[in-house]
């Protein structure tokens, strides 16, 4: 590796590391959990996803989405049965690898990429207005303005040191800088410890403490499997996006098993699950890391922070990490998506506002299933209006229909219009050279209209069917 390349992937880690640590410490908080949790997960992860995964340059971590979907499994049940669920939900994640399922992103329209990205943007700017609080209240005074004034700093620092110099990465610079401004001005603002002391030891290896019977198999399976999915979903998403930035091609299918290795090795060490984390990926590809070894800066740095940095990490003012998120949202944030509102179709425009919103307020993986419907059926719609036919009457007295388009369920009604069994010649052919039969629906299409014929006393012949078509229908059990 060339030094330059060297220097600034080992200065992207130790960016990505500051940024990882309240995050992690916060989805730990949120899921009920020790943030010691947060931070093995982060630790274990971010380095294993880094050495064997298919996207240099993507982080991975204790990821927020993966925290909401198992809070209720941890009041209920206590933490052990979350390791173990994310012990199996690393093994559901490695099968979907091995079955090369990662292409399946593929199925994820450009919209609703959009939406997923600003939805992501959104929510993480939302989730730093909790640092402005004070336990329930809002800070307020002298306190609020000193946050507000530190956050403004660090982000204008963000902004212009690359104006100046690209030599450091500029949230590194921030962060070390407004941290020792507080330190040595004695100001009073809110530190990463007022969070959490995330002093600790090597985590260990051990199964999870649950009885290993059916019982247990029918309480975590649900929650793994959602957690698997959900986890996939962002880690593949973010790697789409991350393919975009770096403009290089990533192996999804790679990444699924390294990132469900990583889970399992997770849940013995006692650390949670974690999925790509596109805040922290932003963070990293912005301070120009791109090798593996960016990824294994940040997650050694993790488990330096919690061994022996933890009295120096802790007096980070949270105001400094706050700045740094707020650029991130701003960077992460698909700002083209609202200058091209006007020229692209309307059902576009829906599907970008609809996953956003949806990102916003309930979760990913419900935000993308829900833009994929919508695409999914603005895809059938239009194809269905796309089917017509030509017809004309031959010096014999029999009438050709030829039909273009596709022929599936969306379409059937619009096949069966451009047809007249009552009024047509006793003798009708059907070309289907520009045709195209997708699914069963098709094949009952053909099935109905033949009868209107017969029923009409009147013989349809179809010609020209392709190979395919041919096996649809001998497979329905049709002739043709």
């Amino acid at each position: 590796m060339k030094p330059v390349r060297l220097r600034a992937d080992l200065l992207a880690g130790l960016t990505t590391s500051f940024a990882l640590v309240p995050e992690c410490i916060a989805f730990a908080l949120v899921a009920h959990l020790n943030p010691l949790m947060g931070l093995y997960g982060a630790f274990i992860i971010c380095t294993l996803t880094a050495l064997f995964g298919g996207r240099p340059g993507m982080i991975s971590g204790a990821a927020g989405s993966m925290a909401v979907v198992i809070v209720a499994l941890v009041v209920q049940h206590g933490a052990q049965y979350l390791l173990a669920t994310v012990l199996l939900g690393g093994v559901v994640m490695i099968l979907f690898g091995l079955l090369r399922l990662g292409k399946l992103v593929r199925l994820v329209p450009y919209p609703v990429m959009l939406g997923f990205v600003n939805g992501l943007a959104i929510v993480i700017a939302m989730a730093q207005l909790e640092h402005f609080k004070d336990g329930e209240h809002w800070l307020t005074g002298a306190s609020l303005y000193l946050m507000i004034g530190l956050v403004a700093l660090t982000m204008a620092v963000v902004y212009v040191l690359p104006k100046l110099t690209r030599a450091v990465p500029p949230a590194l610079v921030a962060i070390l800088g407004v941290g020792l401004l507080v330190y040595l001005l004695g100001l009073p603002t809110r530190t990463l410890g007022d969070m959490a002391h995330i002093a600790g030891g090597l985590p260990g290896l051990a199964l999870p403490d649950v009885p290993w019977n059916l019982d247990t198999l029918k309480i975590i399976a649900p929650y793994a499997v959602l957690m698997a999915m959900v986890g996939l979903l962002e880690t593949l998403l973010t790697l789409n996006l991350t393919d975009e930035i770096t403009e290089s091609r990533g192996y999804p299918d790679r990444e699924c098993v390294a990132l469900g290795a990583a889970n399992m090795v997770s849940g013995l060490c006692g650390g949670m699950g974690g999925c790509a984390m596109i805040g922290q990926t932003v963070i990293n590809l912005s301070s120009n890391g791109r090798g593996r070894l960016s990824g294994v800066v940040a997650g050694v740095m993790i488990l330096l922070f919690v061994l022996f940095l933890s009295p120096l990490i802790e007096r980070i003012p949270l105001a400094a990490l706050v700045g740094v998120m707020f650029v991130v949202a701003q960077q992460t944030f698909a700002w083209a998506s609202l200058r091209v509102l006007h020229k692209v179709p309307v059902n576009d425009v829906l599907a970008i506002i609809a996953v956003t919103v949806v990102t916003v307020f309930t979760d990913l993986a419900t935000a993308v299933l829900f833009g994929i419907v919508i695409a999914a059926v603005n895809f059938a719609w239009q194809h269905a209006r796309e089917l017509y036919a030509d017809s004309h009457v031959d010096e014999e007295g029999s009438k050709h229909y030829q039909v273009h388009g596709t022929l599936f369920f969306a379409s059937t009604a619009p096949f069966l219009n451009q047809f007249d069994p009552a009024n047509d010649p006793g003798k009708v052919t059907l070309d289907c050279q520009h045709l195209s039969f997708v699914d069963y629906s098709a094949i009952a299409a053909l099935k109905t209209l033949r009868e209107r014929y017969a029923k009409a006393g009147k013989h349809l012949r179809v010609v020209h069917l392709s190979e395919r078509c041919k096996k649809l229908l001998k497979r329905a059990g049709e002739q043709h």
